[in-house]
């Protein structure tokens, strides 16, 4: 595949359609991050129902070039009362990385995760990345985590998002697998 300019090759972001689209899915993952770690995980989260939302991006001829997932995070404590989801993983196809695909991806589904009435989303990722997106790792040092450092942030959807902080979290049980 030749890299491609989204803004003249448009890509169209797309439900998962599970039982069509799950083998396509798993060997896009790992074609992306060169292992077969954050494929496992997807396959985990969908196994167990903790999937939120599942989306990928396709080309014209309906090709899949991109996938992403987010499951639910739980809150403890003050944090039951607020949806809280985490994004991972996002990817694209190797030769098409740097050409808009995952920023695309990414805008949608915040798009939707707000219409779904989620509260936050949390990220564990580059912080020359994701902070184009709104995610702040100032924070999500508000979110007591397994995670912490500058890669971990969140971002607020709602006012009960912002203001509901801070809180305690734990991941769903695939995410224990990563150590």
């Amino acid at each position: 595949m030749q890299p491609r300019d989204v803004s003249t090759n448009p890509i169209t972001v797309r439900p998962v359609e599970e039982e069509r689209d799950a083998t396509t899915i798993r060997k896009l993952v790992e074609r992306s991050f060169g292992r077969d770690v954050e494929a496992q995980l997807v396959d985990d989260l969908r196994d167990c129902g903790m999937l939120v939302l599942e989306r990928v991006a396709v080309v014209e001829s309906g090709t899949i070039v991109g996938h992403i997932a987010y499951s639910r995070v739980t809150g403890a404590g003050a944090g039951h009362r607020l949806n809280i989801t985490c994004l991972a993983p996002v990817c694209v196809e190797p030769k098409l990385q740097r050409h808009g695909i995952g920023a695309q991806m990414i805008r949608e589904t915040i798009d939707d995760l707000q219409g779904m009435g989620e509260d936050l989303v949390l990220v564990l990722g580059d912080p020359n990345y994701y902070p184009r997106f709104g995610f702040d790792a100032e924070v999500a040092k508000k979110v007591r985590a397994p995670f912490a450092g500058p890669i971990f942030m969140a971002l607020p959807l709602t006012q009960l998002g912002r203001e509901g902080l801070p809180i305690e979290v734990s991941y769903a049980t695939p995410f224990q697998k990563l150590g």
